[in-house]
Formats: C-alpha cells, sequence, structure tokens
C-alpha cells in the first residue's frame, strides 16, 4: 500500500464509519474503481481500531459515567439511568453478535459485489427519508424501553450487509421507534463501541494467524488518520443533524447508488 491509498482509506474510513452511508460500501468501492489491490487485513484493523478509539473518546465522560453506574449497581443494587443506558447497549448489541458469528463467511463470500452495494445503497437511503420525515416522539436515549433497544439492536443485523449502513440503520430504526434524530445518533454511536470492538477481536485473531509482513509504520499513520477523522466527523454530524437533518445523506445515497448501477 502506498501513502496515498493510505491517506484517502484512512479519511474515507474514519469520514463515513459514523455517517448514515456505510463504510464498508465505501472501502469496497473506492478501491475497486481505482484500481488499487485490496488494502489487506492489517490496515482494516488498524483503521477500525482508529474509530473505535475516536468515539472512545468523545463518548469519554458518557462511558465513565456508565462504567461507574454499572459499579455501583454491583455494590448497592439500585440501578440508575447510566446503568440501565449501558444494559440497553449491551442487550443491543447480542443480535449483530450472534449473526456476525453465524453468517460472516456467507456474507464476506456472496455480498461484497457493487450490485449489492448499489441496491442497498439504495433501498436504505429511501429508508433513511420515510425516518427523516417522520415525526417523532423525541425520546432521548435515557427514556427508551427494552423493547425499542432490542428492535434497534435487530436492525444493526442488516447493517453486516455491505452498503446498508450501521449507524444508516440504526439511526433510521431508532427514529421510527419515537427517538430524537440526536438522540438516535448518540446512541448509534454508543451502540458502535461494542461492535467495532468486536469486529477488530476478530480481525485481530485473523490477523495473527497470517504470515504476510506487517508495516507498521503505515498502519499507525491509518489508525491516527482514520481516528482523527472520525472524532471530527462525530462532532460535525451532530451538529449537522440538528439543523438539516437526513436529507442531504438520503440525497447522495441514492445519487451514489444510481451511479454505481449505470456504470455496472
Amino acid at each position: 500500500m502506498d501513502w496515498l491509498q493510505l491517506v484517502i482509506l484512512s479519511l474515507v474510513q474514519g469520514i463515513t464509519e459514523f455517517l448514515p452511508v456505510s463504510s464498508s460500501a465505501h472501502l469496497i468501492l473506492v478501491p475497486y474503481f481505482l484500481g488499487w489491490p485490496d488494502q489487506g487485513l492489517a490496515f482494516d484493523v488498524a483503521a477500525h481500531l482508529g474509530t473505535l478509539l475516536a468515539v472512545i473518546l468523545y463518548f469519554r465522560q458518557s462511558l465513565k459515567s456508565m462504567f461507574f453506574s454499572c459499579l455501583s449497581v454491583v455494590a448497592i443494587r439500585r440501578p440508575d439511568r447510566e446503568s440501565r443506558l449501558a444494559g440497553l447497549v449491551l442487550l443491543a448489541t447480542f443480535p449483530v453478535i450472534i449473526a456476525g458469528v453465524i453468517f460472516h463467511d456467507e456474507i464476506a463470500s456472496r455480498l461484497r459485489s457493487p450490485l449489492v452495494i448499489a441496491m442497498t445503497t439504495i433501498i436504505f437511503g429511501l429508508a433513511l427519508l420515510w425516518a427523516n420525515r417522520a415525526r417523532p416522539d423525541a425520546l432521548d436515549e435515557y427514556q427508551i424501553n427494552i423493547k425499542i433497544a432490542l428492535l434497534i439492536g435487530l436492525a444493526q443485523v442488516l447493517a453486516l450487509v455491505p452498503g446498508a449502513s450501521r449507524s444508516g440503520i440504526t439511526i433510521t430504526a431508532a427514529v421510527l421507534l419515537g427517538m430524537s434524530q440526536t438522540a438516535a445518533a448518540r446512541f448509534s454511536f454508543l451502540l458502535a463501541i461494542p461492535v467495532i470492538s468486536g469486529s477488530a477481536l476478530f480481525e485481530v485473531i485473523n490477523l495473527i494467524q497470517q504470515t504476510a509482513v506487517i508495516e507498521w509504520q503505515i498502519l499507525l499513520a491509518g489508525m491516527l488518520l482514520s481516528g482523527v477523522s472520525a472524532m471530527l466527523c462525530i462532532h460535525l454530524f451532530l451538529q449537522f443533524i440538528e439543523r438539516v437533518g437526513f436529507t442531504p445523506f438520503v440525497v447522495y445515497r441514492l445519487i451514489l447508488g444510481v451511479i454505481i448501477l449505470a456504470i455496472l
């Protein structure tokens, strides 16, 4: 991997990981249309670790509160809203972990194609449009119940298909289930922490089993660039949707899907 490819793919990963446009689709499409070789598992691990560190740092105060609240529950058995939110995040994570373990190989071998990405980009773009026009009950992440959290978690399973977008499908489901757009985005970003952690761990295990030479300097640069761009993206995205909503992302997804179909 040369430095130009590294910079572009790192920025693509960092910017698209938390936007409702599918980072996995862009990491497939960019090398495909530019004629680049596959970036390799080592880069995927580094880029995912970068975005993981970004979301952890951005929500560090919330994570700290949830952690100590969970410890308090263990000690005095009196849950509060922070420990309850932590429990809902974990509950919503179980479906995608189970589905990922079961269907990972099938998805990797059959669904990583531009045609699949084009169709899912358009279909879930229309779903996001539906959510953008919804009139939610404006619940925040602390007000949702177990049923809503579980339904969001089940929707997250669809994100295993390239082009669906993990953040896009979870935000869409959350808004349609009554959450405000900003709260839906925050809950989606919290869900990203265990999901990206599990995915990165799985990739690290596979990487350890490989014998290829690892270029640590390039991987470190990719991780840092992905992390910085992801953290900036989270901050700007949360401000952006409060003012504009999801319409620009819907338009982008529909245009991208049509362009891919036209090229194919």
